[in-house]
């Protein structure tokens, strides 16, 4: 018998209170961080969807690994499960632990890149991106046109377009040192790469004779989204995809505060000999020794039992269908969003939901500033002020304008996300009524972190 209910996986055995403020107090917190919800206090966020990244819970073993850490400086045996644990999931033969993917990203980049390079993937997300172009290089985005429709359905819409990989291989092949593929795609709403595709990225990176690289936040997502819908694959556990998965690249950069399970941590995973001795030369110089790279023995022994933990199915179950469950809510009440949904998040199609506001009045920012207005609910705008300015000081419209409603793992139950719905359906019946924003002060990279901004008319 198929039951309805989502059973999470799991019993929970401490809990932390979050705090209900009140729409007036909500009004003047918002104001006061700039109109920007990365500036608010999280203790005045009563559903905190802003980010799945080293938000989530950790089970009970993980609590237990933390005491088994090993804090030596040096060649500490937490390294070497944590090494082995890497190893066993992706073959790689160098294991460059960091505290974060975006130090991973740095490290690599800065190894590898030269002014004027061109590094292809799907769709580059915007610490990737910003270690890009800090380098003089170009981050190309050759996601498949499937991809940048919100409202198109497509099984794997994270795939990389391969004739326009090709061509970009043909025309500036000299100028590309790496072919990179982001799984899930993150800044494409969070959807899938098939088998299919990457076995396509890697015959053309063999023919071309260039390395291959997986930014690999979420493996695991993507590992079970082609269990689910590739052909061929319904009978092979997500870990036996995911090892396929990296068995087809020559690298990978890793943030394990997604798909490790892990509140910090990361690591760069390669088996070029000449680039890994630079990286760990590199990792001395910022991070840390080679056997720590700026992490503690105990957070080594949680990402390790984190990436056993990703790959267990009904936990994976759980993760996705929790996520489809908020879409089908949000989309019988008429939403526009990804389509279909991905597996950390739920993107809105601000653009589609605010056609009165232009992009470049920033309708992702003044949809996620209502969610907050009106329930306490923290997404993030992935759109035109994430992406759209362009590294020579213009600003363009973005690919599209998003809201990221981004699940921490194993934190929120089905009734947090039934009052998520709730809140969404109650901003866009009043969706009309919203301003534009503009900007009043921006760094030049990576602004939407701290820019502040001012409602238009106000």
């Amino acid at each position: 018998m198929a039951f309805r209910t989502i059973i999470e996986p799991f019993r929970i055995k401490s809990i932390e209170t979050i705090k209900t403020t009140t729409p007036e107090e909500r009004r003047k917190a918002i104001a006061a961080a700039g109109y920007n919800v990365f500036l608010l206090p999280a203790a005045d966020v009563l559903i905190d969807l802003l980010t799945d990244s080293g938000t989530g819970a950790m089970s009970s073993a993980q609590w237990g690994a933390l005491l088994q850490g090993d804090e030596s400086y040096a060649g500490s045996r937490s390294f070497y499960r944590f090494r082995d644990a890497v190893k066993d999931l992706t073959g790689f033969q160098h294991i460059i632990p960091t505290h974060q993917g975006r130090a991973a990203e740095r490290i690599l980049f800065h190894t590898i890149l030269g002014r004027g390079d061109v590094v292809p993937n799907n769709n580059h997300f915007d610490t990737t991106r910003a270690n890009i172009e800090v380098e003089g290089a170009e981050a190309r985005d050759l996601v498949i046109a499937e991809g940048r429709v919100p409202s198109l359905l497509h099984p794997f819409k994270g795939n990389i377009d391969l004739a326009a990989l090709e061509e970009s291989l043909v025309k500036d092949g000299d100028r590309i040192p790496v072919v990179m593929v982001t799984v899930t795609n993150n800044s494409g709403g969070g959807q899938p790469v098939s088998l299919e595709n990457l076995r396509g990225v890697r015959a053309l990176c063999d023919r071309f004779m260039k390395p291959f690289f997986l930014d690999a936040c979420r493996f695991a997502e993507n590992a079970y989204f082609i269990k689910l819908r590739e052909k061929g694959q319904a009978h092979r556990t997500p870990k036996e995809i995911a090892q396929e998965m990296f068995s087809l690249a020559d690298g990978c950069t890793m943030s394990a505060k997604k798909d490790g399970l892990a509140n910090i941590g990361g690591f760069l995973a390669m088996n070029d000999d000449a680039w890994a001795e630079e990286a760990r030369n590199l990792l001395i110089l910022t991070e840390g020794f080679p056997t720590y790279g700026g992490l503690a023995g105990y957070d080594l022994e949680a990402i390790a039992r984190g990436l056993e933990e990703v790959v267990e199915e009904p936990y994976l179950h759980y993760r996705i269908r929790s996520i489809e469950y908020l879409a089908e809510k949000l989309e019988s009440g008429g939403v526009p969003m990804i389509r279909p949904p991905g597996g950390h998040a739920v993107y809105l199609d601000a653009r589609a939901l605010l056609p009165h506001i232009p992009p470049l009045q920033y309708p992702g920012i003044a949809l996620v500033n209502a969610l907050y207005e009106v329930a306490g609910v923290r997404g993030v705008e992935i759109g035109t002020v994430m992406f759209g300015l362009h590294p020579d000081g213009s600003e363009h419209p973005g690919p599209m304008d998003l809201v990221r409603l981004a699940f921490p793992r194993r934190v929120y139950t089905q009734s947090h996300v039934d009052y998520v719905a709730e809140a969404v359906l109650e901003v866009a019946r009043n969706a009309a009524a919203l301003p534009g924003y503009r900007i009043t002060e921006a760094p030049r990279a990576l602004r939407h972190f701290t820019a502040r901004f001012q409602p238009l008319g106000s």
